[in-house]
């Protein structure tokens, strides 16, 4: 794991024991993950006001090294660890954003040719809410992978909560090669 990601990681709590079969201490990235909302990177826990997120981000990511011809395909998955709040997190992981066949490119949206598997739902905090965290992470997917919106699970809000995350990479033998997170607030919050 590069040095900043790990640190940042390990400094906002997010290794946790909860977490480990998605994202282990000893995880090491094989391609960098670019997200940004217009002009604004999300970088290893940046602050984003709920009113910035309200659309989907642009997303690019590079080939990985063993990937010449940039074949394989990824999975994108957004959750949000502290779903209601950090202090109560009943429903983690929220499920705000799937998307599946994603192709390597530098530049340009690497989801505007890709499958839709739950529509992104911007991160919507309450003002009195400590900050949250939201973890934007790439999967590797395995040959012959195919999806369905029913194989993630509903749209409704309450179909989003309590999405058991590390269960279904594993169902479906996902392998992580990249992270980004971020932090969400209200737009009423105040430190």
């Amino acid at each position: 794991m590069s040095q900043n990601l790990a640190q940042s990681l390990s400094q906002s709590g997010i290794l946790t024991p909860d977490l480990q079969p998605l994202l282990s201490p000893n995880f090491v990235p094989t391609t960098a993950l670019t997200v940004q909302f217009g002009e604004s990177p999300v970088s290893f826990g940046s602050f984003f006001r709920a009113s910035e997120c309200k659309e989907a981000p642009t997303v690019s990511f590079s080939k990985e090294a063993d990937d010449p011809n940039a074949s394989k395909r990824y999975t994108l998955l957004l959750i949000d660890p502290d779903a209601p709040t950090p202090d109560d997190p009943k429903f983690a992981y929220w499920r705000h954003w799937v998307v599946s066949g994603l192709r390597p490119a530098e530049a340009g949206d690497v989801t505007d040719t890709a499958t839709v598997l739950t529509e992104y739902l911007g991160p919507g905090p309450k003002d009195e809410s400590k900050p949250h965290r939201y973890l934007y992470l790439l999967f590797r997917e395995p040959e012959q992978f195919t999806l369905s919106k029913n194989d993630v699970g509903g749209e409704e809000f309450t179909q989003r909560r309590s999405f058991k995350a590390a269960e279904w990479v594993e169902q479906y033998g996902l392998k992580l090669v990249a992270v980004n997170w971020m932090r969400g607030v209200g737009d009423g919050w105040k430190e």
